[in-house]
């Protein structure tokens, strides 16, 4: 009996720090405020004194990683403010229009569309785009508002700009290609499960989407102008990281990125010279911004303390890695996930004990595959949490309840999710 407690302490303790954390995300304290917290408890139940836990927090966040990252998820953020405050993106759309005809691509184009630009909540910019298209369909509030919930997010597993995907490919030090050639399949999973469970005509029929609209003119040049920033960004960013590797491995790949992503904010400033140098004091000083920079500081201090306090070792010792690795690789990234609505949170809060254990275990060659399987726990928990913000502001604007409207997102979550643990096992 002694001998299973003290194999179950280490991982008591574990429960005990992401118990306090997810506590402090549920209780609207502060996704980083709750990271920092859950990461004391845990350097203090472990013998980490808090002299230890700060000197481990400064020097964590002077390392190059970090400041890549502070870099890369601000200029993102500025990319996407932006495209938004200048009218591009709505420009974007409207040149785009033009080529869609049918009514079933009308009501996902623009969700996807949106989805390509990372920015907090962005279901509900893309939700006028769906209420407009769909005036004059015969369907209701609730199917129109998960429509633009779920094709939001059909990108956020294999999209380079996400910071979810840039933060994986951090913490692992792995280059982005590593990760979205393997899970590139989310995309095309999600496009078919909610074409069936949302599109397919047994569930709208053509007499509910029947339209009369007037063909829009045709403009290759303005989609290709309004979308030039977009396009230095993702071409870019994959661009030079490749080239980075191939013929200066010695230059980390996270410059590729940034460069990318400069000349892209360069672009979109240049096109609208309206913005200038008020928009950016203007950004540069929203607190959204500096809340997101916070969130990266306690994710490394985090990430550091666990490594100080020899966490993954205490946990491998008890119970051969074994229980360590299933927990962190599934049930904590669905369960913080679910809890903080955000793909930050479970990423930051989980995966570094997971790639701490696969390094514990002599499972270098696994990372991969277990990222993959990481994420995808922890993706299906951000989508069917009922706190996630895009699901709460797209119920709001359409006007429906969120107990129903959150029940027909379920199932298809859960394939989803099966189809996540096919491709791990498809990997391994």
């Amino acid at each position: 009996m002694e001998s299973l407690f003290l194999k179950s302490l280490p991982f008591a303790k574990v429960l005990l720090s992401f118990g306090l954390m997810l506590v402090g995300m549920r209780l609207r304290a502060g996704l980083g405020l709750s990271i920092l917290a859950g990461g004391l408890l845990m350097a203090l139940l472990f013998g980490l004194g808090p002299m230890e836990f700060v000197r481990t927090g400064a020097l964590a966040v002077t390392q190059e990683k970090f400041l890549y990252l502070v870099a890369i998820v601000g200029l993102i953020l500025i990319l996407s403010d932006a495209m938004e405050r200048s009218g591009q993106s709505r420009r974007l759309m409207d040149g785009l229009s033009g080529y869609l005809t049918s009514p079933r691509l009308r009501l996902v184009f623009f969700p996807a569309l949106i989805g390509l630009l990372p920015m907090p909540g962005g279901a509900v910019f893309s939700a006028p785009m769906v209420k407009s298209v769909s005036a004059d369909m015969r369907i209701t509030n609730a199917d129109r508002a998960v429509l633009n919930y779920w094709f939001r997010h059909v990108w956020e597993l294999c999209w380079p700009l996400y910071p979810g995907i840039i933060l994986t490919v951090a913490l692992a030090d792995i280059q982005i290609i590593d990760l979205i050639s393997r899970t590139w399949p989310a995309t095309p999973i999600m496009l078919l499960t909610g074409w069936f469970f949302f599109l397919r005509p047994g569930v709208l029929s053509a007499g509910d989407l029947a339209l009369d609209i007037p063909p829009a003119p045709r403009n290759p040049r303005v989609v290709l102008r309004e979308g030039l920033p977009l396009l230095i960004a993702i071409a870019g960013a994959i661009g030079l990281e490749t080239t980075i590797a191939a013929f200066l491995p010695g230059l980390d790949f996270e410059w590729g990125v940034i460069a990318a992503l400069l000349l892209s904010v360069v672009c979109v400033m240049a096109q609208n010279t309206s913005l200038g140098l008020p928009f950016l004091r203007a950004v540069l000083s929203k607190r959204s911004l500096w809340a997101m920079v916070f969130v990266i500081v306690a994710i490394f201090v985090f990430k550091d303390v666990m490594q100080a306090a020899n966490v993954v070792e205490a946990m491998s010792r008890a119970a051969g890695g074994d229980a360590a690795l299933i927990a962190s690789a599934t049930f904590l990234p669905f369960l913080v996930g679910m809890v903080a609505g955000i793909n930050v949170a479970f990423v930051g809060a989980t995966f570094p004990l997971m790639l701490g254990v696969l390094h514990n275990l002599g499972m270098q060659d696994q990372v991969v595959p277990y990222l993959v399987l990481a994420q995808f726990c922890g993706f299906i928990g951000v989508m069917i949490s009922p706190i996630h913000i895009c699901f709460i502001l797209t119920c709001q604007y359409f006007g429906c309840d969120l107990a129903p409207t959150w029940r027909k997102v379920v199932a298809p979550c859960l394939i989803c999710l099966a189809a996540g643990v096919g491709i791990f096992l498809f990997l391994r």
